[in-house]
């Protein structure tokens, strides 16, 4: 069976339907991912069912479609591009921004943008830290997503200050996701979040505790925030 046809199969299990272009397209990039994992450390997930399941869909839990049409959004630790490129493809009408700090995984993304024929969407090479801190970024997104990148607390600090106020940050998390909100509400609060919803999320065929955790920009973040590379992971906001 082709990548495409387990997807929408498996996206039929998740209520995610997709045209034949858009399968066309995750077929494609499905297909540079392996081949370019050969000779370059993207992913440890390689076999189609799980590719499908663990990083598509998974991507498209964060989706919302009251939320996501027309908006920019900046995808923050982006990797090998999720979730930011499966939410392209599924919403052509969102403008992404790929940020990483990974010069060789954004030459990756950039080839898969042109062989999948993707407007309005670039790559940037910036640790987060830096684009939080760079004036043609900070507070310019309605959305931020970011994925298994690092605890909420050191999170909120790279991806808050890139949102606008009254945007969204929005992260995909794992089983502990209930102790990263507690250990994360005083960066959060700091940082001009404030906790909108945290909504547990299954994978056709996985139960393993993953959730979308929606945080709402109220305030301004304070100037000082993000701290300088290194800091929030070292010293989390809140932490004692």
């Amino acid at each position: 069976m082709e990548f495409a046809e387990i997807l929408a199969a498996k996206g039929a299990e998740a209520d995610l339907k997709f045209s034949p272009i858009q399968l066309e397209q995750f077929n494609k990039y499905y297909t540079m991912l392996i081949e370019t994992n050969k000779v370059m450390n993207l992913t440890a997930i390689t076999e189609p069912e799980e590719v499908a399941v663990k990083h598509i869909i998974d991507s498209l839990m964060a989706y919302d479609e009251k939320l996501f049409p027309g908006k920019t959004l900046a995808d923050v630790g982006t990797g090998a591009g999720f979730p930011g490129i499966p939410l392209k493809i599924y919403c052509p009408s969102l403008r992404v921004t790929l940020i990483d700090s990974l010069g060789k995984r954004l030459k990756f993304l950039e080839a898969v943008i042109a062989e999948l024929g993707l407007e309005n969407i670039s790559c940037e090479h910036l640790r987060a830290e830096d684009a939080g801190r760079n004036k043609k970024f900070r507070e310019h997104f309605d959305l931020v997503t970011a994925r298994a990148v690092a605890r909420l607390s050191v999170l909120a600090e790279y991806c808050l200050p890139l949102v606008k106020k009254d945007g969204y940050f929005i992260a995909l998390k794992g089983s502990k996701f209930v102790e990263e909100i507690e250990e994360g509400r005083v960066a959060v609060k700091i940082l001009g979040g404030k906790l909108l919803s945290a909504e547990e999320v299954k994978l056709p065929g996985l139960d393993d505790g993953r959730a979308i955790v929606r945080i709402s920009k109220i305030k301004v973040t304070p100037g000082q925030y993000p701290r300088k590379a290194g800091t929030p992971e070292k010293q989390p906001l809140g932490s004692k």
